[in-house]
């Protein structure tokens, strides 16, 4: 279900906790006229003991008032906080949604700060700015329809004084949520540069270049400083103008009450005197009038931080190309029918592709591979060997034309079918920080662990990594594989594809890219044997490789090429 700003603030909180919020604020109205009749009571000569029943009656109002605001907020957190875990998990859903070979996919440690720390700006926007928008709206209109019935200049001086503060933060609002985002997105950034340099620490210290990279990193800090200030600056500024226009309203109604009672004015009463209870209970409501505006300016860089938040959030949901069968159930598959299913043909016509606002990869590319046949594919770098790999991996969804495979048209509904007899080698295979024996696995499981073991063990054999002390079954890697070498990684690659015997069409990627020629030829040679009997395309610049492959095809795009030449001519 896709993200947008608009339907994030419409998140139902509970309507009851807000109301009683509310109405915890309203307390305060017979708190004061009871605090005001006491104060008369005892002016006219009553003693201490009129004061008793109004002060039990302010204690019960303060405890009922604390109450309501207490479980009020909890209700409120515990639904943010069910809110924003549920946020959470829709992101994580759509990046997972979205193909790994998206140009436009969010870097893992923006996407990481984005999700982690950025997104808990939205429970304090949730918890703290929703109740005091609902206070504003409700508490100071029945303010001013208990106060005009005794003073309307009073009415009149809180009406004037009130209208300026909104306006004033709406001004310096608008600009609080600009700075938010910059400074969310400069820190996603920063993380981003973070993560990035730590994974290529070992290879940064072999260019000496850790000096520049420190550098560059305090660089982006003290820009994340800069603009962090200027949030901050332009915090204080709204709680100025807040605390400059509600104390101007405060004195110049308490002016005007002084005076009244001192009998300077005898106006704005509606024709009567105005009593001390009236002068004390209208006094008393005053700062109460701006309470929730003082509440709404203390929130507002919550509103501004949380609604930036959501926007990163909705940033890294939206768009994107999109994984073909992600919204599909993959479909149950004995292993006996794939064990005796004949290797799949692979069939492509008329292929049409391109990234999202780039020319076309292909725009009529046509290729078939034969049952149990090898092929290489050839070309320059760009050429798009890599993406029609992808393409037939079903990790990138085609513009137009057929791809079949085994006869199947590969689509939404039979990619995941289709994908349980492929095995994919990528050019650069990830090690994760486990042991090999889980590398090798990546999670697939036997239900004898012993049979497992004897599986990986094989497969480890065939990939020619048996004699090597760092990829024993037992042994922990890191993340990236440190104390594995290219080759050694490449081969790990391989004893992943050993280990789905089922796997009939192999899709590999530049297998011998980077390596020497000794290492090359061993993966080669590992490569064949695990292919026999199976259907191979393999994308490689290496003319030896490609010599030991059945057949070879070009891939120039001269398609592409007359497509573009096209466009150019209309």
């Amino acid at each position: 279900m896709p993200i947008t700003p608009l339907s994030l603030p419409r998140f139902i909180l509970p309507r009851v906790a807000s109301l009683v919020q509310g109405g915890a604020a309203l307390l305060w109205l017979p708190q004061s006229a009871l605090l005001a009749w006491a104060l008369q009571a005892m002016l006219d000569g009553a003693g201490w003991r009129a004061a008793l029943a109004p002060a039990a009656g302010v204690l019960l109002l303060g405890v009922l008032r604390a109450w309501g605001e207490a479980w009020g907020a909890r209700r409120m957190y515990a639904a943010a906080r069910a809110h924003l875990s549920a946020l959470r998990a829709q992101v994580a859903l759509a990046l997972a949604r979205r193909s790994p070979l998206d140009r436009q996919r969010a870097q893992s440690g923006q996407a990481a700060s984005v999700i982690a720390e950025q997104a808990e700006a939205i429970v304090p926007y949730l918890v703290r700015y929703k109740p005091a928008r609902w206070k504003v709206m409700l508490v100071p209109l029945v303010i001013l329809a208990v106060v005009a019935p005794l003073s309307w200049i009073a009415a009149l001086i809180l009406v004037i004084a009130a209208p300026l503060i909104p306006v004033f933060m709406a001004l310096v609002g608008m600009g609080a949520q600009a700075a938010s985002r910059a400074q969310m997105v400069e820190m996603g950034g920063m993380n981003a540069f973070l993560l990035d340099r730590l994974r290529g620490l070992a290879t940064l210290r072999a260019l000496d270049a850790v000096d520049a990279t420190a550098e560059r990193l305090e660089a982006s800090s003290q820009s994340v400083r800069r603009r962090t200030m200027v949030v901050l600056r332009i915090a204080f500024l709204s709680s100025a103008v807040l605390e400059l226009f509600s104390a101007l309203g405060v004195a110049m109604v308490a002016a005007f009450i002084g005076f009244s009672l001192l009998g300077s004015i005898h106006f704005g009463t509606w024709g009567r005197e105005l009593s001390l209870a009236q002068g004390m209970f209208i006094l008393l409501l005053a700062p109460a009038f701006f309470e929730p505006l003082r509440e709404l300016a203390a929130v507002w860089h919550d509103k501004a931080a949380g609604e930036a938040g959501l926007a990163g959030l909705h940033d890294l949901a939206e768009g994107g190309v999109p994984l073909p069968g992600a919204d599909v159930a993959v479909a149950a598959v004995s292993a006996a029918a794939m064990a005796v299913a004949a290797p799949p043909a692979v069939d492509i016509h008329q292929l049409r592709f391109a990234h999202p606002g780039e020319a076309p990869v292909f725009a009529q590319f046509d290729l078939s591979v034969r049952a149990g046949e090898h092929v290489a594919l050839l070309g320059a770098s760009g050429a798009g060997k890599t993406t029609l790999l992808s393409l037939l991996a079903g990790l990138l969804p085609a513009s137009g034309g057929e791809i079949r495979i085994g006869g199947v048209r590969l689509n939404d509904s039979t990619v995941n079918t289709l994908r349980q007899r492929m095995a994919w080698m990528g050019q650069r295979p990830h090690v994760f920080a486990a042991s090999v024996s889980q590398n090798v696995t990546l999670g697939r499981t036997d239900a004898s662990a012993v049979a497992t073991q004897a599986k990986v063990t094989q497969a480890l054999h065939l990939a020619d990594l048996a004699a090597v002390a760092q990829a024993q079954p037992a042994v922990m890697l890191s993340d990236g594989g440190q104390g594995l070498s290219g080759g050694e990684a490449v081969r790990l690659a391989l004893a992943r594809v050993a280990l789905h015997p089922h796997a009939d069409l192999l899709l590999v990627d530049e297998p011998t890219a980077h390596l020497d020629s000794e290492t090359a030829a061993r993966v080669t040679d590992a490569l064949l044997l695990l292919a026999r009997g199976k259907t191979l395309i393999v994308a490689t610049h290496d003319p030896v490789l490609a010599s030991r492959l059945q057949r070879t095809v070009r891939v120039d795009a001269p398609a592409r090429s007359l497509a573009q030449k096209a466009e150019a001519r209309a």
